[in-house]
Order: structure tokens, then C-alpha cells, then sequence
């Protein structure tokens, strides 16, 4: 479903200038949990960010279901509209009901009629438990109902893929359980999912595999069952140690 080979990315200028990501090369089958975890900094963000074109890249090849991303004349519109991203700030259009932030995308951008896109928002919100929110304005809602509801916009353009970035960072802690269970739903409904989170009992319960990334590369790649019980590179090895005094 999604091929990176050997992808590289910079920012900045002259001496200032940062090597994000260092010669990435990943696949992801179709029907795949992967999280990818590290430390702040190590440019898990950024990776996510390139598989739909939130972020250029300097080097390499991308490929999404078979299609260069990157190719000469692609519709990056058409390109995003097949991704579903939930960011870690919500993004919700303020002024528009949840009912309405759900059925925007489907209306004007699939070509779904207001009926079908409200039937199909309505499942959704059913799904994310908050069907019962459906005329509430987003400063009406808690984080983690902002969440959910940004899960359920997502949703709505059904997507072959969702990617998540860092989406429990900004919720208070008891918020955080409300959201993973949706994503844990969406895992069990066989839905590829590329998750960048710090939420390590979700990966070890939901990702079919770890990717660990430090300094822009990705050290270790496993199953939950390896990298928790026996993580072979040493950063990884302290990344978990720290995790667990946290």
C-alpha cells in the first residue's frame, strides 16, 4: 500500500541546514497497523507528513497503492482526498456544526449528495460515539470529542488509508482512552493504518509492527511482542527505558 525507498528530506540553509529523514526505505501492506515511535526530534512527523505531501521531499521515491507520489502532473488534492490525517490539533472548521465538518469534504470534493454524505456523517459519528453531537459547534466539545470527530471527518472521504500523527498528545489524560478506542476499532475493522504515537500500550496491543526511528533513521523495525520483550538497537533499548519511568 505504501513504499518509501530510500526517501530524504532537509530543512533549512547552509550550516543551519537539518537532515530530517536519512535514506528511508519502508513498506506498508495493505491491512497494516504500523506504529512508528522515537524520541522528539527523530523525524516521525515529518515521515508521516511525506506520504501525503504535507511535506516535499529532497531525495528519494514514495509510492501510495502503486502511484509515484511524486510524479510530474500528480493531483495532490486527488492524492490527500484518498488519505484520511488526523493531526494532533484537531483542525476542525470552528463555524461548522460536527454534522457539517463530516459532510464538507464528501459534498465538494467526492461529488456525494448533501443526503449521502449526511446518512454516510451520521454512521460515522455513530461509530466515534457522538452521534448525539451531531448540531454542537467544535468549542462545544472536549479534546478528545474534537478527536473522534476529526477521526469521524476523515473517515467520511473513506479512505484506504488513515495516518495518525501524534493524535493523543494534546488531550488530557483521561481523554486519551476515548480516542485510542476508535483507533483500536478501526485496526479490528482491518482498516491500514500508519500511527506515529508516544502511546506505547496501544502499539503493544493494536500495530502488527513497530518502527522505531532516531535522528531522521529508522534503527529497528519488529513486532510488538519483539520490540517490547527484546529491543536490538541500543537507542531503542533506552527509548523504552525511559518510557517506563515516565
Amino acid at each position: 500500500m505504501i513504499v518509501l525507498d530510500n526517501v530524504n528530506k532537509w530543512y533549512g540553509e547552509g550550516a543551519a541546514r537539518y537532515h530530517a529523514l536519512r535514506d528511508v526505505s519502508e513498506r506498508v501492506e495493505k491491512n497494516e497497523v504500523v506504529v512508528v515511535c522515537g524520541p522528539s526530534g527523530s523525524g516521525k512527523s515529518t515521515l508521516i507528513r511525506t506520504l501525503n505531501r504535507l511535506e516535499e521531499i529532497d531525495g528519494g521515491c514514495i509510492k501510495v497503492d502503486g502511484r509515484d507520489i511524486h510524479a510530474k502532473g500528480l493531483d495532490v488534492n486527488a492524492l490527500r482526498a484518498g488519505i484520511g490525517f488526523v493531526f494532533q490539533h484537531f483542525n476542525l472548521f470552528p463555524h461548522l456544526t460536527v454534522l457539517e465538518n463530516c459532510t464538507l469534504a464528501p459534498v465538494n470534493l467526492k461529488r456525494a449528495t448533501p443526503k449521502e454524505a449526511r446518512e454516510y456523517a451520521m454512521q460515522l459519528l455513530e461509530q466515534v460515539g457522538l452521534a448525539h453531537k451531531r448540531d454542537a459547534y467544535p468549542n462545544a466539545l472536549s479534546g478528545g470529542q474534537q478527536q473522534r470527530v476529526a477521526i469521524a471527518r476523515a473517515l467520511a472521504m473513506r479512505p484506504p488509508i488513515m495516518l495518525f500523527d501524534e493524535p493523543t498528545s494534546a488531550l488530557d489524560p483521561e481523554m486519551v482512552g476515548e480516542v485510542l478506542g476508535v483507533m483500536r476499532s478501526l485496526a479490528g475493522q482491518g482498516m491500514t493504518m500508519v500511527c506515529v504515537t508516544h502511546e506505547m500500550g496501544f502499539a503493544r496491543e493494536v500495530a502488527d509492527r513497530i518502527i522505531f526511528m532516531s535522528e531522521g533513521s529508522i534503527l529497528e523495525r519488529a513486532t510488538p511482542e519483539e520490540f517490547f520483550a527484546n529491543p536490538q538497537h541500543p537507542r531503542a533499548r533506552q527509548f523504552l527505558a525511559d518510557r517506563r519511568r515516565a
